[in-house]
C-alpha cells in the first residue's frame, strides 16, 4: 500500500512540474517579474483566507496601499497584487508575474501590461475582470487578491 501511495504522489509531483500554462494560466511559485503602475513598492506577500464578497457602499473603503496573494489554477498558480486606493478608487496597481517557464510567463506578462488601463481611476467596489489579454487564469488570480484586498479596505 504504501509502495502505491508513494507511486502516486510522484505521479502527482511529475504532472504538476510537466504542465505548462496555457489560457487558464499556471505558473511557479517564485516572483520573477513585477510591474508596477504609478508605484516602484514590490508586493508583500499574504495568504489570508479568499473572500468572494464584494463591498456594496460608497464611500466605504479606506484609502491607503493594501497586498494579497490571488491563487487560481491546479498547481496552484499566484499573483502578488498591490492595490493603492484613494476616494474609494484605484490609484495604482502592481501585480507580480512569478511563473518560470515561456509560455506560463508571456500570459501573465501581457496580463500584467494590460491591467492597469482595466482597473486604474476606476472605482474599487465596481471591478470585475474576467478575461484580459487572453487569459483567464490570471484574472482568477486577481480577482481573488481583490477579494482579499477588499476586505482589508473595510475591515
Amino acid at each position: 500500500m504504501r509502495g502505491r501511495l508513494a507511486a502516486a504522489a510522484g505521479t502527482l509531483s511529475v504532472a504538476a512540474t510537466l504542465t505548462g500554462c496555457t489560457a487558464g494560466d499556471r505558473a511557479a511559485e517564485d516572483p520573477a517579474t513585477t510591474l508596477t503602475s504609478a508605484s516602484s513598492a514590490a508586493p508583500t506577500p499574504q495568504q489570508p483566507e479568499p473572500s468572494t464578497s464584494a463591498p456594496e457602499l460608497e464611500g466605504q473603503y479606506r484609502d491607503g496601499e493594501y497586498t494579497a496573494r490571488g491563487w487560481y489554477g491546479g498547481l496552484p498558480s499566484h499573483h502578488d497584487v498591490t492595490l493603492t486606493i484613494q476616494d474609494d478608487a484605484v490609484t495604482a496597481v502592481a501585480i507580480t508575474t512569478p511563473a518560470e517557464d515561456e509560455t506560463s510567463l508571456g500570459y501573465q506578462q501581457r496580463f500584467a501590461e494590460a491591467l492597469p488601463q482595466a482597473i486604474v481611476g476606476r472605482p474599487v467596489g465596481e471591478l470585475e475582470v474576467d478575461r484580459l489579454a487572453g487569459s483567464s487564469g490570471c484574472s482568477e488570480g486577481f480577482m481573488n487578491a481583490l477579494a482579499q484586498i477588499r476586505d482589508q479596505a473595510t475591515a
